[in-house]
């Protein structure tokens, strides 16, 4: 059975606090008309700090699509490689001995994937496989966890490596002064991170069930408009709302592994916001301390897309783990509007 092991999490060395944010916006939208609304809804984030691959000076400059696409190649393959080490060496395996690569991002673009670039950097064997996973936004971390678990259950004994890297900071429109893009520009954040999926051994979560759910009708609620400035990111106002209709899909997973969804030991969802974790703990009845590690990563680092879910584990890992056989749920939201959801158990014996 297939163990997530201990993730590795990078963020970049720039940082903006909630108060700089705060006063950029002042200063750049002083005659917006819903400025006021705007300045609320960043605070209600509750997001301190975030970092950036820049300094926050060049990340409000926009250079072009061209130059940000290059520079999003170029501190790929600058940070990513040091995350994979140590993610490898947490899950106590080699590059030669790793199967697949599952790499996923939504805030840049690179044919070949980096995958095809660590194969032949890193050590890792000609024969790995590549699953690259570049449009389904936040909701991929969890997608990466589910299709690592899918592999090592088709191929037994085969190990994955998982790499979340999001530089959010790139996608940065200084045209786009809708609510939702004022918000968006104090919410999302730049991280990295990489995880191994053992199929055999390994100490962490040992995944027994994964499952996806789509609600209907909402693919334009988060989106990607892409123009000859680069990704312009949609976000629709009934976004803070989805969890009422996927919270029931959460449920149904569990209830299909003989599990309650509101009595397991351990939460790693996606945090998008903070109202995303409220409703989530109202309609799962789950105590709002379930969700601390996914709250401490929006808190500390915002909204990193895709990396959440595996910097949220990090936090479980770091405070010491759950007790063997602790039960959890681990969960991405995003465009679609989808989940991908899983269950696993707390092992603690490799």
């Amino acid at each position: 059975m297939a163990t997530l092991c201990r993730p590795a999490v990078s963020v970049p060395e720039y940082v903006i606090t909630m108060e700089d944010t705060l006063e950029l916006a002042r200063s750049r939208h002083a005659g917006h008309p819903q400025l006021g609304l705007a300045l609320r809804l960043i605070e209600n984030t509750g997001v301190r700090t975030r970092h950036l691959v820049q300094p926050i000076g060049e990340t409000l400059a926009h250079p072009g699509f061209e130059e940000r696409n290059r520079l999003y190649a170029a501190e790929a393959k600058a940070r990513v490689p040091q995350v994979v080490r140590r993610a490898l060496e947490d899950g106590e395996l080699r590059a030669a001995e790793i199967d697949v690569i599952i790499y996923v991002s939504c805030t840049g673009f690179m044919m070949p994937s980096l995958t095809a670039w660590l194969i032949n950097t890193m050590g890792f064997s000609s024969h790995t496989r590549q699953l690259p996973i570049a449009q389904l936004g936040c909701a991929a971390g969890g997608a990466a966890i589910n299709r690592a678990h899918d592999f090592c259950t088709a191929y037994p004994g085969a190990n994955a490596l998982i790499v979340a890297c999001e530089f959010c900071s790139l996608c940065y429109q200084p045209t786009d002064i809708g609510i939702g893009s004022l918000l968006s520009n104090g919410l999302f954040g730049d991280g990295v991170a990489a995880a191994v999926v053992r199929g055999t051994g390994g100490h962490g979560i040992r995944l027994e069930r994964n499952g996806s759910y789509l609600v209907p009708g909402t693919e334009d609620w988060i989106a990607y408009d892409v123009r000859s400035t680069g990704f312009h990111f949609l976000l629709d106002k009934r976004v803070p709302g989805t969890m009422e209709p996927l919270a029931p899909a959460l449920r149904s997973l569990a209830e299909g592994h003989g599990w309650d969804a509101t009595d397991l030991d351990f939460y790693i969802v996606h945090a998008g916001g903070p109202r995303i974790l409220d409703d989530l703990g109202t309609f799962l009845h789950v105590k709002p301390e379930a969700f601390r590690h996914s709250r401490a990563t929006l808190t500390e680092y915002g909204n990193i897309a895709s990396a959440v879910v595996l910097d949220a584990l990090r936090r479980l890992f770091d405070e010491g783990g759950a007790p063997d056989q602790a039960r959890g749920l681990l969960a991405g939201f995003g465009p679609g509007i989808t989940a991908e959801m899983a269950l696993g158990r707390w092992s603690r014996t490799p």
